[in-house]
């Protein structure tokens, strides 16, 4: 087991009123699992997606990694732990556009202080077919391929779980596939556990593990 979340809750304030996202939801992640997790807009996916990415706090309830329970360090532990064992790709990139694609994946090594390795992105670049791409810039590349880099990036720091909020929500059927494909191919090749959100059924489809988010309520699929 890499990350446990315990009957965590959230919920927000509208007005004088508390709106409730989630109560007392449960989830496991384990190495290799390949978790999606399907709800109508403003199910809350993003929201629950930041909470067990460490980005965001539940109100009550523990979110463990490794055993640790995140819920109770400080903002620089959280970092560190973030930083060690988790990996994100967003619906928009946020590649930096005065970047390269190589420059781009090389930036979570320089956040832990290293030069970056640079074979190594190199490699993983290759591997998403963009061999040909590490010299251009946000600007010059597809949505798709921008995607890809942005898969490169949470790939660099080796981290136990992907956290991937509606990676496809911006994409053409066509892009749209062949980035599930990647995912499906990362989760094959490296293992990689990975969790996603979307509000697509055929992209919920590839999940060893279903689950649904609607009226506040985490079910498992099948």
């Amino acid at each position: 087991m890499i990350l446990e979340a315990k009957n965590i809750s959230k919920s927000f304030k509208n007005g004088k009123k508390n709106l409730s996202v989630f109560k007392d939801l449960s989830l496991v992640i384990n190495s290799g699992d390949l978790i999606t997790i399907m709800g109508p807009s403003g199910a809350g996916k993003s929201t629950l997606l930041n909470i067990l990415g460490t980005l965001d706090k539940p109100d009550s309830g523990k979110l463990l990694i490794h055993g640790k329970d995140t819920t109770l360090l400080s903002s620089n532990e959280i970092s560190k732990v973030r930083n060690k064992y988790l990996g994100f790709v967003f619906q928009f990139h946020h590649l930096l556009p005065e970047f390269t694609a190589i420059e781009n994946v090389l930036i979570p090594n320089q956040i832990k202080g290293q030069t970056g390795d640079l074979p190594k992105g190199r490699d993983l670049l290759a591997y998403m077919g963009l061999e040909k791409r590490f010299d251009h810039f946000p600007s010059q590349l597809s949505g798709g391929e921008r995607l890809r880099v942005a898969v490169v990036r949470a790939l660099m720091n080796d981290p136990k779980i992907i956290m991937a909020d509606e990676p496809t929500g911006n994409l053409d059927k066509f892009n749209a596939d062949k980035l599930i494909k990647l995912f499906e191919k990362i989760n094959n090749d490296f293992n990689q556990s990975i969790v996603l959100t979307t509000h697509n059924p055929d992209v919920a489809s590839i999940g060893n593990k279903k689950y649904n988010l609607d009226k506040s309520l985490l079910s498992l699929i099948d």
